[in-house]
């Protein structure tokens, strides 16, 4: 929610914390929170897209670091929006917002946009770890706050909500929670912080009483107060002028430190209401009355934590499932359980509980339409497959209707207007959803359409765990536009960025040029020889040719501090990828993973692609980028051959409602079929992966070299690479 003001306040006077050496602990932290604050005070790229192969490194750091004093975290992830839509005003000016920061960077100027594949390198990495996470249903600072009551233990984020929960354990500020400056023998690590408690806080205001700390917050203002209210009682009260260091000894922002000394004059919570309710006063007495009870109700915490139970269950459910919005209740388990672990994003409860997207900003050329418009047809798929119940049920409303039309002898116009009564939708517009995306340097709602593309009649979203994973596989690679006998050469964790790579190549507009392409592939290669390199288990591993290959392109890196070159032209192409590879990914976790997870940290790193282009631009060549190293330089002409190869569909005709790239097939496309049959969009036939879905992080799914089928040509070229 966040107090207005609070944390600069509060952060500005040191006596309201209290030093200590944080160690041997359950830690419960603010996930989202963590992955901000890590990236950009880390000072990544932000310009070309980010650097995600950095960031991973700087996860693997923090978690480390907890280990070693003996810290048990506990992470928990914010999830959709909230149902009642009462923060969606908010949401969207900090999506404006984050579109003017983007624009600045693209110009030089400052700015803060998280690239936009942050997220999900977190929680790979997390996973890969063995970290326990869970995500909640809506905004996580009230779950969060009641896990660590429970626990008795501190909470690591920053976020000012947290100077209003009352915990026993303490808010530990992420700002002053020296993780990188481990001290102490090597018995007794500790990290340096500094523990805030309201206890310690309520002290310097005339030992003032705590619940009212609550009211304060909602009177002061968070995302959740009306505007007005924090106005008119501002305006109205009398409140004491507090020169700097009386009394409390506080300094800055003396509005909030005089309210506060105000506040403390009174013992209990409800006659501070009822003098603040008659301060605001007028015919809205009671209107008031109900919003600054409902936002004093979100401080309030209970005894015991749903996520307490959550994480030490062995098979855990949805959290708080009795408080689960009535679009979801409905929904099937093996959804729920993948949201709540972390497998899922917060796009699919948006999409099924308010039928809103707000589309991330990202770093590019703003005269240009957006980059996601690329994407578009992908996030279509997703949106019928979210919907398709409804759909369906929609569409046997509307057969009824013309069937009930013709046997009356109704005319066009009288169907028309009798599908108008149904919610106002027209016959051809069955269900959509809004999606909110920048068009120049404004935020605009888009309603987008969501149909039943033909790949997608065969699936039915309560039982899609359980479909055969050639039936998922094909839908993805109809939506792609890939045949999937050009998979079977493709190390198993390259196929899914390969395909978006395809999709990319054909749907962007302006499309990617060909040095762009090459970096594109040099890009993944470095990838795939960086990780392979650095894991023990790999043949690759401490490969003396492979980590010359990887210092070779590494080395023409663009600065990241280097903002004023930008190339916006080849920043804008990457961000269209980008938003492919998002949008990918999506549909594959929602089609529980008929393509193995990327290594996310390794598919892109944007100053080494800006570099890449920008060498290629002035005439090098992949060859002698590759060369000394005949493994790189294989796997590179595998990628070209799949990107560049006949039998890929390079102009898939988009069905007239769903844009669903539909598959137009001249023959089966099996894996043992040569690139003699060639057709466009997707195969019918063919192989399915089905070693490939299970979950995040789960190593069966084919991301170790072990697990990569033997009888595929990279596979033979991992012995070659020793």
């Amino acid at each position: 929610m966040g107090v207005r003001g609070l944390t600069s306040y509060v952060e500005g006077n040191h006596q309201f914390f209290t030093d200590m050496r944080f160690r041997d602990c359950r830690l419960v932290i603010d996930g989202c929170s963590l992955y901000f604050r890590l990236y950009f005070n880390s000072g990544l790229d932000q310009a070309r897209g980010g650097d995600y192969d950095k960031f991973a490194v700087l996860v693997q750091q923090f978690f480390a670091a907890l280990s070693e004093c003996n810290v048990k975290p506990f992470v928990v992830l914010d999830g959709g929006m909230d149902q009642t839509d009462k923060k969606f005003k908010t949401l969207q000016e900090r999506t404006q917002s984050k579109i003017r920061e983007a624009h600045a960077l693209s110009r030089g100027s400052p700015g803060s946009v998280l690239p936009l594949l942050t997220r999900e390198v977190f929680l790979q990495v997390l996973s890969e770890l063995g970290v326990p996470l869970v995500q909640c249903i809506s905004e996580a600072d009230f779950e969060i706050a009641s896990l660590a009551k429970h626990w008795g233990c501190p909470v690591l984020t920053n976020d000012s909500d947290f100077y209003i929960f009352d915990l026993h354990g303490g808010y530990l500020p992420y700002s002053f929670f020296q993780w990188n400056n481990v001290s102490g023998k090597a018995t007794e690590r500790y990290i340096p912080a500094q523990l805030f408690t309201v206890n310690r806080f309520c002290s310097h205001f005339n030992h003032m009483n705590k619940q009212l700390l609550p009211l304060f917050a909602v009177v002061t203002g968070n995302d959740y107060t009306p505007a007005k209210i924090t106005e008119i009682f501002f305006r109205r009260v009398e409140l004491e002028r507090v020169p700097v260091g009386r009394k409390s000894g506080c300094s800055c922002n003396p509005r909030i430190e005089s309210f506060l000394l105000w506040l403390a004059q009174f013992t209990s919570p409800v006659d501070a209401l009822e003098e603040v309710l008659d301060i605001l006063g007028g015919q809205q007495k009671e209107k008031f009355h109900t919003q600054l009870s409902a936002g004093i109700q979100d401080y309030q915490l209970p005894r015991t934590s749903i996520l307490a139970q959550y994480f030490s269950s062995a098979q855990p459910a949805l959290p708080n499932t009795q408080d689960l919005p009535a679009a979801l209740i409905s929904q099937p388990e093996w959804l729920l359980r993948a949201f709540a672990s972390g497998k899922l994003p917060s796009l699919v409860l948006n999409v099924l509980v308010l039928q809103k997207v707000l589309l991330i900003a990202q770093v590019e050329n703003t005269h240009q339409p957006s980059s996601h418009i690329t994407s578009l047809s992908i996030r279509k798929t997703i949106y019928s497959l979210l919907l398709l119940e409804k759909v369906r049920h929609d569409s046997q409303r509307q057969q009824n209707v013309t069937q009930r039309g013709r046997g009356r002898g109704r005319g066009r116009e009288d169907l028309n207007r009798q599908s108008q009564g149904m919610g106002g939708q027209q016959c051809d517009n069955l269900c959509v959803v809004d999606e909110y995306d920048r068009q120049d340097l404004n935020l605009k709602k888009n309603t987008v359409e969501a149909q039943l593309p033909n790949s997608v009649h065969q699936l039915n979203l309560a039982t899609v765990d359980k479909v055969p994973a050639q039936v998922r596989l094909q839908v993805l690679l109809g939506t792609l536009g890939m045949m999937d006998h050009l998979l079977q050469p493709l190390p198993p964790h390259l196929r899914l960025p390969v395909c978006v790579t395809i999709f990319w190549k054909n749907n962007s507009k302006p499309k990617p040029s060909h040095p762009r392409l090459q970096a594109m592939l040099l890009g993944l290669v470095y990838g795939e020889l960086s990780w392979r390199t650095a894991y023990p288990d790999d043949p690759l591993y401490c490969s003396k040719s492979a980590a010359s290959v990887c210092q070779r392109l590494s080395q023409l890196r663009v600065n990241p501090g280097q903002k004023w070159d930008l190339e916006l032209g080849v920043a804008h192409s990457f961000s269209q990828w980008q938003s492919c590879m998002l949008a990918g990914l999506y549909l594959n976790q929602l089609l529980c993973f008929p393509l193995p997870e990327p290594r996310y940290a390794w598919v892109f790193s944007g100053t080494l692609l800006h570099g890449l282009e920008a060498a290629i631009r002035g005439g090098h060549q992949p060859e002698s980028l590759l060369a000394g190293d005949t493994g790189a330089w294989q796997l590179y002409s595998i990628l070209l051959k799949a990107l560049t190869g006949p039998a890929v569909s390079a102009t898939p005709r988009m069905s007239r409602g769903g844009g669903q790239i539909q598959a137009q097939q001249r023959g089966r496309g099996n894996a043992g079929r040569g690139p003699g049959n060639e057709g466009r969009g997707r195969a019918s036939g063919g192989r399915g992966m089905g070693h490939g879905g299970k979950g995040r992080g789960n190593r069966s799914r084919g991301m170790m070299p072990a697990d990569s089928d033997l009888d595929n040509r990279f596979s033979l070229l991992t012995f070659e690479w020793t």
